[in-house]
């Protein structure tokens, strides 16, 4: 045999053997394998050359890295499909007939295999980050089951071993692809074929390797390591080489030394590439895969990153085949994963839609079988039900969870889980330990699930059915009984009844003694005091920890549970604030029992300014059979602040608080009529509003201003009861009466009650500005020599703007008004001393006055002009009977007057 010139398809030539005796014919006649043989090789080795030249081009550029890595990718599997093409060593053996050629064409053959070595050799000396080459490459030799694969891991073998010593000399390690790679090399080292195995297993602790020295930069090594240092799993090559051959078939082994070496993030990416593969339809890769999953999770599962990206992997996984061959396995990871990072899990878990299919109900049993963790579970489900189901979330801020629908209803997921988890007797332990906290936050949820099923026609009910098995797993069966007996479960589907459920529950647990009482009053207390996060919260708390308190303690609470009680007085929720308030109610009998009654009555005063007029009722109410029974010296301690706090309330926008605060006025007057000493400042701080409403238009404030003035002036012996009376009744004249009356007895008081009045005239009720223009004028004409020049221009300035107003019979009754005000101006005299004298004797010098504005004469069927002289008040009789020295003192006041003035 003797070699010629033959030209391959690439169109380079290469020598190859050619038989003798064939010389004529230009090219010998070969057999045709061997000319496809010899073509093959050479195709191969060219074309490898050319692909090496194309890489050491592509690593010079200034290519973006991106596409620099993917165009070597590209050229690189070009290459790998040459290497798996070229046949066996053997069969090109065959080709050379003696042992010159026969080394000539081994030569050549593994000429190929270095070239393709080397191409690798420099694109991982280069960068580390390529050796995810490496990785696809096992990917492509797991397509092709040829001979060639146990030279492929060689290959890898001696890559990863050229980087695991390159690396020693590095200050940074960037080779994020080592958990996928890890995890293709750990299938590799239970291969079938033990060539295939010892080349995986040394190539898997060269992985290892420089996933340590990566490891170690991460944890702040020293940069730079010196090439002395020995950075191998183990230093002496008798140790390295028996470490090697314990990655043999040992996935125990591989587990625990990837979990320890890899960093979290790489671990994941291990953990990940192991979970695609159960779905592998190899057998026995699938189950390799499971294996070594397993026993990963068990030791490292807590390294374990991008937890929900998992869970929701094989939730797609097994509801896209819920036969899976690999679905025990895959619900083993889901526990596991529980066990490590039971918040991760049962987020994730809670984030698909509802009612929950059997997929998931699988996988929350799964999550659900690691007892160890119960606690911690039921604690982030807890978490969960603090939210209202159904909100709107309007940023991927807000909601940070992993699904991007954006109506959040993971809380009733949670109640759907709950039933699932409950009734499971490893969990019995954590659900004693939180019995409270699962029992209120279940009441909660039932009452958002009945506003959500009212929108959505839903007619599931998990948050009730949740709450049932809570009772009946926690040994409350028969608690769970008498509430069925009471229809208390169908209640709780209306949300008008929701309120009456919650007290129905509380009751049926009292009268039952349940033993999680303690408990269960400690946490209501804590969640009082730290305050809860949605108003609801606090409505369903207080309902609760009332029926509690009311069985299990006496009238009145300890201190502790008084201060919540009065504190919600003034809760932004009205129906907390009207709770509180009936609770304090029914404390009326024992209220002189209470440590800091004050306190407490005052903080029902606050209440008065509650936007909510049910609050402000419900609060005149209460504070009303509070003072029936308070002792009378804290009563006459807090009296004066009270009758303020009712005069606030008669000008109330709202007519039966009006009324209500007028006469409850009247009633703390009655109530402290032996402390007239003190009364005196509290009824003339109320005159104003008792007697311009009486001028309301709703009948019941007309009737309360009547009773309570009756009361005032019983209290300043006042005779006006009898124009109190209906028959008798006429607004003008009875203020005339009351000024008359008020000079006579408090004429020091003028100024305050003529300032009270001014604050109406600008009222927006029309008949106020009436009321108030008629008593300002009366004021002033009563009691003109009582006032400065200043203060009549004052009232004159006021005046001026009602005759703005656009109400004609307001306009006539300030024109009246504002002829009052002028014809005191004009006679009163600039003399200060002259003013002097008449603030001295002002007690004594009284003025007569008749009817100045005939209002509403027309109407009234009792008054008329020609009637005025024959109705005489009881305090006209006064001034009768002190009629003699009454003209004596004004005799002598006038004479001193005109003395002074002829002086000036």
């Amino acid at each position: 045999m003797r070699f010629h010139w033959l030209t391959g398809t690439s169109g380079l030539t290469c020598v190859v053997p050619v038989q003798s005796g064939g010389e004529g014919l230009g090219v010998p006649p070969l057999p045709e394998y061997k000319v496809q043989t010899a073509t093959i090789l050479w195709d191969a080795y060219s074309g490898l050359l050319s692909h090496q030249a194309m890489i050491l081009a592509l690593n010079s550029s200034f290519v973006d890295p991106l596409l620099q890595f993917e165009s070597q990718l590209k050229i690189i599997e070009s290459s790998f499909n040459m290497v798996v093409s070229i046949p066996s060593l053997d069969k090109v053996k065959k080709l050379g007939e003696n042992s010159e050629d026969v080394a000539d064409l081994e030569n050549l053959y593994q000429s190929i295999l270095n070239i393709y070595e080397d191409t690798l050799l420099i694109l991982v000396s280069k960068d580390l980050y390529k050796l995810q080459i490496l990785k696809e490459m096992t990917v492509w030799m797991s397509e092709d089951e040829s001979y060639v694969q146990e030279r492929i891991m060689v290959i890898i073998s001696r890559v990863l071993s050229f980087a695991s010593r390159r690396v020693r000399g590095y200050t940074s390690v960037d080779a994020p692809c080592l958990g996928g790679l890890a995890a293709e090399m750990s299938l590799l080292c239970s291969h079938a074929d033990s060539s295939i195995t010892q080349q995986a297993s040394l190539g898997m602790y060269h992985l290892l390797c420089i996933a340590k020295i990566q490891n170690e930069f991460e944890k702040d090594k020293p940069t730079k390591y010196t090439k002395h240092e020995s950075h191998y799993l183990l230093t002496s090559s008798s140790d390295r080489e028996c470490l090697h051959k314990i990655f043999q078939r040992d996935k125990t082994k591989i587990a625990q030394n990837v979990g320890q070496t890899l960093l979290p993030s790489l671990l994941t990416d291990f953990v990940w590439n192991l979970l695609m593969k159960l779905s592998a339809p190899d057998h026995k890769i699938s189950s390799e895969a499971a294996s070594i999953l397993q026993l990963t999770l068990e030791y490292h599962a807590q390294k374990v990153t991008m937890v929900s990206k998992i869970v929701d992997a094989i939730h797609k996984q097994l509801s896209e085949n819920s036969s899976h061959i690999r679905k025990d396995a895959m619900l083993q990871v889901i526990t596991l994963l529980t066990r490590a990072s039971p918040k991760k899990v049962i987020f994730q878990l809670m984030d698909y839609p509802v009612p929950a299919d059997n997929t998931l109900i699988l996988m929350w049993q799964a999550a659900g079988s690691e007892s160890s963790v119960a606690p911690h579970v039921l604690k982030t489900i807890l978490l969960i039900l603090k939210a209202k189901p159904g909100e709107m979330q309007e940023t991927l801020e807000q909601r940070k969870r992993f699904s991007l629908d954006t109506t959040n209803m993971m809380p009733v997921a949670a109640s759907q889980a709950l039933c699932t988890l409950l009734p499971v007797g490893s969990y019995k332990k954590a659900v004693a330990q939180l019995f409270p906290q699962l029992l209120m936050a279940l009441m909660l949820q039932i009452f958002y699930s009945c506003e959500l099923r009212l929108t959505a026609q839903d007619k599931h009910f998990y948050a009730r059915d949740a709450l049932r098995h809570l009772l009946n797993c926690s040994g409350l069966q028969q608690v769970d009984i008498a509430l069925e007996r009471k229809n208390c479960w169908n209640q709780f589907s209306q949300t008008l009844h929701h309120h009456h459920g919650v007290y129905l529950v509380a009751k049926a647990l009292s009268d039952y003694n349940f033993p999680q009482f303690p408990e269960t009053l400690h946490y209501l207390y804590k969640l009082s005091v730290e305050g809860p996060r949605m108003s609801e919260d606090s409505v369903i708390t207080v309902i609760f920890l009332t029926e509690l308190l009311n069985n299990f303690f006496k009238d009145p609470f300890p201190e502790e549970f008084l201060v919540l009680f009065r504190n919600w007085v003034n809760d932004s929720n009205p129906t907390v604030s009207k709770l509180s308030l009936q609770k304090i109610a029914s404390m009326a009998p024992v209220v002189n029992e209470v440590k800091n009654v004050c306190n407490l009555l005052i903080s029902i005063l606050d209440a008065f300014l509650s936007k909510d007029n049910t609050v402000v009722i419900r609060a005149l109410i209460t504070l009303r059979k509070l003072l029936v029974k308070l002792g009378k010296v804290t009563y006459s301690s807090l009296c004066t602040r009270i009758a303020a706090s009712y005069c606030l309330l008669m000008d109330h926008r709202y007519g039966g608080i009006r009324s209500m605060a007028i006469r409850h006025f009247g009633e703390l007057l009655k109530d402290m009529s032996q402390y007239t000493w003190m009364l005196n400042n509290v009824v003339l701080g109320g005159l104003v509003p008792l007697i311009l409403f009486l001028e309301d238009k709703e009948i019941r404030v007309v009737k309360a201003c009547k009773y309570t003035l009756e009361i005032c002036a019983s209290q300043l012996n006042w005779s006006i009861s009898s124009l109190l009376k209906d028959e008798n009744y006429n607004f003008e004249l009875l203020v005339l009466n009351i000024c008359r009356n008020l000079l006579i007895s408090h004429g020091n008081y003028l100024t305050e009650i003529i300032s009270d009045t001014l604050g109406f005239l600008w009222s927006s009720r029309a008949y106020l500005r009436r009321a108030s223009t008629i008593l300002i004028g009366y004021l002033a004409k009563s009691g003109c020599h009582l006032l400065l020049r200043d203060e009549i221009e004052v009232m004159l300035e006021a005046i001026q703007r009602v005759l703005q107003d656009e109400d004609p019979v307001i306009k006539g009754l300030a024109e009246i008004t504002r002829n009052i005000f002028m014809d005191i101006v004009n006679t009163m005299t600039s003399s200060t001393v002259k003013q002097t004298f008449r603030r001295w004797f002002k007690l004594i010098y009284i003025k007569k006055l008749k009817p100045l504005y005939q209002y509403n004469w027309l109407s009234d069927q009792t008054g008329s002009p020609m009637e005025i002289e024959n109705i005489k008040g009881d305090k006209e009789g006064l001034i009768k009977k002190n009629d003699e020295d009454l003209l004596v003192k004004n005799k002598r006041l006038n004479d001193t007057l005109e003395q002074t003035s002829e002086k000036e």
